[in-house]
């Protein structure tokens, strides 16, 4: 800090002290006067993986659950700074979330890396953030971000159970675009946006693919995606607190091409979450249906889900679900047809740490021998599929 011959003098005879002095510099500084506004956190997700029986090659190929068999895993750790919007009318802000670990890599997990690399770290989602003055204020997103469709989130921590529904597995997960956001009133908020296409590679686009029946698309060509959400308010009694909430995206996915043009796809979901008589139970359902546009193949998800608070430590949580998708549909370690059934006690011991114990049982519906077999490429041997797994995150 630089101070004059005058300022010095003043503080010599202690008019004024040098420490203020430099807080008052401080709280001038636009550099440090941003720093002030921003947060960090994160977490580190681990886990330890026994799927009963022998022979446990060919895990079911729900997201994340690859390479975690009988062992100890770091499953992800991620950081995020962010910088949230205040309440001026031209706010601006940003958000940027690092992943390091398994679950960042394409090969398991989400799969961010620029140009599709194929290391260990990742970004789930950096974007900046701006609110316009436009009725009730109208919020943007530019960068990188999830998809707004969806009953579960990357963030395991976040969800009512440990593992992934095939709900999940079948949705996009990031998109790099735009997405504009819009709060109606106290019930309904509606959201739109424009992406390069379905994710999850950053800054990956439609138009250099060849792969497919159309050939290459565009330079226009992009995805699009539309939601709306509705909160029932206190009139409502004990369903006050109840969300509703359905999405679309059209587009162009990558992870999905093929020579019958499978890549143009459109994703449905509705969801939601409801209150009961019964104080600390809620109820959950969603419903995904995946389907190419020049195919005849889709696929599609039904789950429900139950939660209950039973006291400030301990809850439980239960999911079901029936996934199936068609021939023309190919998904690694799906049967055609498939039920699971999860139940996952959270006891949270020490501070900040989120410690779960899971049972999950996955069934071939379709008499297909989808999972099992002893050794690396070795042919599938079983209909059912059991996991028990224990997971303990640090939230920070």
């Amino acid at each position: 800090m630089k101070m004059n011959q005058w300022t010095l003098g003043l503080a010599a005879v202690g008019l004024v002290t040098l420490p203020s002095l430099v807080q008052a510099e401080e709280q001038s500084s636009p550099v440090l006067t941003a720093l002030s506004a921003t947060t960090i956190s994160g977490y580190v997700n681990t886990s330890m993986h026994w799927d009963v029986g022998t022979g446990n090659a060919n895990p079911p190929g729900y997201a994340f659950n690859s390479g975690k068999q009988d062992g100890f895993n770091l499953d992800v750790v991620k950081v995020a700074i962010a910088k949230p919007l205040d309440e001026a009318q031209w706010a601006a802000g940003y958000n940027v979330e690092l992943l390091f670990g398994p679950d960042a890599n394409p090969g398991i997990g989400l799969g961010t890396q620029t140009l599709g690399g194929t290391s260990d770290a990742g970004i789930k989602q950096a974007y900046v953030t701006l609110r316009t003055p436009v009725g009730n204020g109208l919020d943007f997103k530019v960068g990188v971000f999830d998809t707004i469709i969806g009953y579960e989130t990357f963030d395991s921590g976040s969800n009512p159970n440990y593992t992934r529904s095939y709900g999940y597995t079948i949705e996009p997960t990031t998109h790099t675009g735009v997405l504009a956001s819009y709060q109606l009133n106290d019930m309904l908020s509606a959201a739109v946006g424009i992406a390069n296409t379905f994710g999850p590679v950053i800054n990956a686009k439609a138009h250099p693919v060849s792969a497919g029946t159309g050939g290459p698309k565009a330079e226009s060509y992009k995805t699009y995606m539309a939601s709306v959400a509705f909160t029932a308010p206190e009139s409502l009694g004990f369903l006050k607190g109840s969300t509703l909430y359905g999405g679309i995206i059209n587009g162009f996915n990558a992870g999905a091409v093929t020579a019958g043009g499978a890549e143009h796809q459109t994703s449905f979901y509705v969801g939601g979450t409801v209150t009961t008589p019964i104080t600390n139970l809620k109820l959950g359902v969603a419903y995904d249906y995946a389907a190419p546009n020049d195919t005849t193949g889709y696929q599609n998800a039904v789950g429900l889900y139950l939660s209950f608070q039973a006291t400030e430590k301990l809850s439980l949580h239960g999911r079901g679900e029936y996934s199936s998708h068609s021939k023309g549909v190919a998904l690694a370690g799906f049967p055609s047809k498939v039920f699971e059934y999860t139940g996952t006690v959270q006891y949270d011991l020490w501070k900040n740490v989120l410690s779960r114990l899971e049972v999950r049982w996955d069934h071939a519906a379709d008499g297909s021998q989808a999972f099992g077999g002893v050794g690396t490429g070795a042919a599938a041997t079983k209909k059912n599929a059991i996991l028990v797994a224990a997971n303990l995150i640090y939230k920070f």
